[in-house]
């Protein structure tokens, strides 16, 4: 049963209101003893010409109590107390059926969603920055998956550009064979970060390095073989990354991949007189809208990212024709997608509307800044495997005799990792910090996950319960307020998808293990009152293990079934 839709059928059926438009002005309270949800009457007012605490109180008497425990009126709001023991029963045996499965629906069926994010640098290396992109979209990915929206993964990556002649004339100058094929992309990087140390001596390799770019535009066979090569490496490092990661793409089509259909895209916008010459540039002025000029072509005639961004939003809306296309990008970027957008909506294309930039912060440790220019980056799979190592010195410590301490070590240690970058509003930095990441108490993914583990050490020990059980036992307010929460699941993956938030889905979970840990705390189960109270106990166990597994699954983190 959806008391929620209960309580906006029962105003419903007293007032000139729709369930749906009622539904939305259900709130729920901020104490529990203010009820489970409340309706607040201000909007009435004026149609019925009564003040709010006078409709509060008249519809209090008419409306029919069944389901509830009572409903009462607290100035101008209406307030309802469930049934405790029929709520208790529909959402623990619904989450015990479901499974898995539970949180899920269909509401985006039929819908496609172009999903770019992660998009390293080829040539450079995957450094930690770059985990906040591929975390966000991941779970973005998983999470409106659930609710039956196609999504397709995009790994825009960034294989253009006159980085690249700079890196040929780098390696025809300084590469060290042996360490290319053995650590790829740190050899790339060492040349690279050699590459700007010279040029500061000697400004004339900055040309030689465009006349090399130059070439590549032009398909030069030996910068052309260069360039693949680089590329193939580089998606080989970046693949063991992935796989440590457990993250997948449907298309790695970078800006190389435009290269061909951005002709196309200036002529129709000169078509469309929209393109002004500025300085020798083309460009799109944007002055009404208080942005400075979308540039299409450089004064030497090069398009830019912004062209090749544009003819990859025409292609996406013409290859996949998307709902919504979403770009897991930096919140420095931000200017640069205004533009991008409104050049589109300029150019005709309403479906511009449906392109939404989701902007995230910085990674920072301590003061030290992170510059790939200079060398000055931290491997992101150096960092996983750090993570992995600090996990297993703690389970060595804690419980030296697990099984498959390795496995453990590598989910748990990734896992927390991962937690770190989705705990809080993607729009905030990042301050690493190992003994907060993987401490097993706080808000913390080694905490969520002990909380799973503990619960399932219970249903090992005591087994679970498959007959009708009495979900009257279940009456302490630690209990009802666990089991309020896990109902909440999809509520909080409906907002997660509203905001294109993924820590929504972080916040819901820590709030489910804080839940579970106060009642494991002040309730037995192995020592409860009555055989009754036990099995009831130990459904809401099986069901809160579910749900903390399953809001984990949508944050791209494995759950662990021992620590």
């Amino acid at each position: 049963m959806d008391f929620k839709k209960l309580v906006a059928e029962r105003i419903s059926e007293n007032i000139e209101l729709p369930i749906e438009k009622v539904e939305e002005f259900i709130e729920i309270p901020p104490k529990a003893d203010m009820g489970d949800f409340a309706f607040p009457c201000f909007q009435l007012a004026k149609t019925l010409r009564k003040s709010p605490n006078a409709i509060a109180s008249e519809l209090k008497e008419k409306i029919n109590k069944d389901g509830f425990e009572k409903i009462e009126s607290l100035g101008p709001y209406l307030n309802f107390f469930v049934d405790k023991e029929v709520f208790a029963k529909n959402t623990l045996e619904k989450v015990i059926s479901e499974g898995e499965k539970y949180g899920h629906t269909n509401v985006g069926e039929g819908k496609n969603v172009a999903l770019e994010y992660s998009s390293p640098n080829i040539a450079k290396p995957f450094h930690v920055g770059h985990l906040f992109s591929t975390a966000i979209g991941n779970s973005l990915y998983k999470i409106m998956s659930s609710q039956g929206y196609n999504c397709i993964r995009l790994n825009h990556l960034g294989d253009w550009g006159t980085q690249f002649g700079k890196l040929i004339s780098a390696y025809k100058r300084w590469v060290d064979e042996e360490a290319l094929e053995k650590e790829t992309i740190k050899e790339l990087l060492r040349i690279y970060v050699k590459f700007h140390d010279e040029a500061e001596k000697d400004p004339s390799l900055e040309e030689e390095g465009r006349r090399y770019f130059k070439n590549l535009e032009e398909g030069s066979e030996e910068e052309t073989k260069l360039w693949e090569r680089f590329k193939e490496l580089s998606l080989k490092e970046f693949d063991r990354v992935y796989k440590m990661l457990n993250v997948e793409f449907d298309y790695y089509n970078g800006e190389s991949f435009y290269g061909d259909k951005m002709d196309a895209v200036v002529e129709e916008i000169d078509k469309k007189g929209l393109l002004t010459d500025s300085n020798g540039a083309k460009v799109v002025m944007l002055d009404d809208y208080n942005m400075p000029p979308c540039i299409i072509k450089k004064s030497d005639g090069a398009t830019i990212y912004a062209t090749r961004d544009l003819a990859a939003a025409i292609y996406r809306k013409n290859t996949y024709d998307f709902y919504k296309s979403i770009y897991v990008v930096g919140l420095e970027q931000s200017l640069h997608f205004k533009q991008i957008f409104t050049t589109l909506k300029l150019m005709g294309h309403e479906w511009a509307d449906d392109c939404k930039h989701i902007g995230f912060g910085l990674v920072r440790f301590s003061d030290k800044k992170l510059s790939t220019r200079r060398g000055e980056v931290i491997f992101l799979e150096d960092l996983l495997k750090e993570s992995i190592d600090k996990t297993m010195e703690v389970i060595k410590e804690k419980n030296a005799e697990l099984e498959n301490k390795e496995e453990v070590a590598e989910k748990v240690g990734i896992g927390a990792v991962v937690f770190t970058y989705l705990k809080n509003n993607r729009e905030r930095d990042i301050v690493f910090s190992w003994n907060e990441m993987l401490s097993f108490d706080g808000e913390t993914g080694p905490y969520i996950q002990y909380s799973y583990a503990r619960g399932k050490s219970i249903l090992r020990k005591l087994g679970t319960v498959c007959e009708e059980v009495d979900y009257s036992k279940l009456s302490s307010k630690e209990e009802f307020e666990l089991i309020k929460t896990l109902e909440g699941f999809n509520n909080a993956i409906t907002y997660s998808i509203d905001k294109l938030e993924p820590s929504i889905v972080t916040r819901y979970v820590i709030d489910v293990a804080k839940g579970f840990n106060k009642f494991y705390n002040l309730h037995s189960i192995i020592n409860a009152e009555d055989e009754e109270t036990k099995k009831a106990r130990l459904k809401l166990v099986e069901a809160t293990c579910i749900v903390i597994k399953n809001a984990l699954a949508l944050l791209g983190i494995e759950a662990v079934e021992k620590m």
